[in-house]
C-alpha cells in the first residue's frame, strides 16, 4: 500500500481518537466481521456479485488490517513474504501445481 494511503488511514483514527477502541482483540474481530460482509457480497451467487460493494467491504478488511499492524508495530512486508516462505516450503510447485490439496494431502 501506498505509504500516503497508510498515512490517511492513520490520521482517520488520530482525529477521531479512535486508538483507544483499537485493541488487538477487538481489531481481529473488526477484520472478521468486515471479511463476513465481504463475503456476504457471494452468499447467493459466486458471479452475480456488486462490485462497488466488494471494492467497500475489502476495503473495509484492509483499513482494519493496518489498524492492526500499527497497533502491534508490525510491517506488512515483513510478515508477508515471511509467511510466503513458509507457504512455499509446504507448497512446492512440483507436488501443488494445479492442485487444491492441503500441503498434508499431497
Amino acid at each position: 500500500m501506498k505509504k500516503e494511503t497508510i498515512e490517511r488511514i492513520r490520521q482517520f483514527t488520530i482525529d477521531r481518537d479512535w486508538d483507544q477502541f483499537h485493541s488487538p482483540a477487538n481489531l481481529a474481530k473488526s477484520i472478521s466481521i468486515e471479511a463476513n460482509e465481504l463475503l456476504e457480497c457471494f452468499q447467493w451467487s459466486d458471479d452475480g456479485y456488486d462490485l462497488e460493494q466488494v471494492k467497500e467491504e475489502l476495503a473495509d478488511v484492509i483499513v482494519y488490517c493496518q489498524d492492526m499492524l500499527d497497533k502491534l508495530g508490525l510491517d506488512a512486508d515483513e510478515i508477508v513474504n515471511a509467511k510466503m516462505s513458509k507457504n512455499e516450503a509446504k507448497y512446492p510447485i512440483e507436488k501443488a501445481k494445479g492442485k487444491s490439496s492441503k500441503y498434508n494431502k499431497l
